[in-house]
């Protein structure tokens, strides 16, 4: 199963300057749960903005780079065709950004993991539209604004039709 994991604003905004715009520990921990043990496929851009390799995770690093060399662990391929090849076809594997990696992938997943942030914000990155005709929503859960989130969002689960 493919899954595509995002959080993204109601403008369908994903980051700017290759950073996420808000800090949601909640959506850190959900994508923690959700994600761990399994492999993640990433472009370039995405992984290099994380400190280090997630932990329990496979990476399967995108570059159009062929000398990219990655940390030891991580698998790195030319094209999203070959990165969903290598992965297990039996299991879940979660596409996590950036941005033009989703927009290759949103029409082969099975699945969207999602948390709309509530609010729009200026943003240099967007996930696709997600197509009603295409999508149903089968989970959602509403989570307020409090003193660690600042603002409201909600996680959303969409399967293909």
């Amino acid at each position: 199963m493919l899954t595509l994991i995002a959080a993204t604003s109601t403008n369908n905004a994903l980051g700017k300057d290759n950073q996420l715009v808000w800090h949601l520990p909640d959506d850190f921990k959900r994508f923690k749960a959700l994600t761990s043990e399994h492999y993640i496929i990433m472009g370039r851009k995405t992984f290099e903005s994380f400190p280090k390799p997630l932990p329990n995770r496979t990476h399967v690093i995108i570059t159009r780079q062929k000398d990219y060399i990655a940390p030891e662990g991580c698998i790195v391929v030319l094209s999203l065709e070959e990165a969903i090849k290598i992965c297990p076809k039996n299991e879940e594997v979660f596409i996590i950004g950036g941005g033009e990696i989703y927009k290759q992938s949103i029409d082969r997943a099975d699945k969207v993991e999602l948390t709309r942030v509530h609010t729009t914000v200026e943003a240099d990155t967007f996930f696709p539209e997600i197509n009603p005709e295409q999508w149903e929503l089968v989970f959602e859960e509403l989570h307020p604004k409090d003193e660690k989130h600042a603002f409201d969002f909600t996680f959303q689960t969409y399967l293909k039709k």
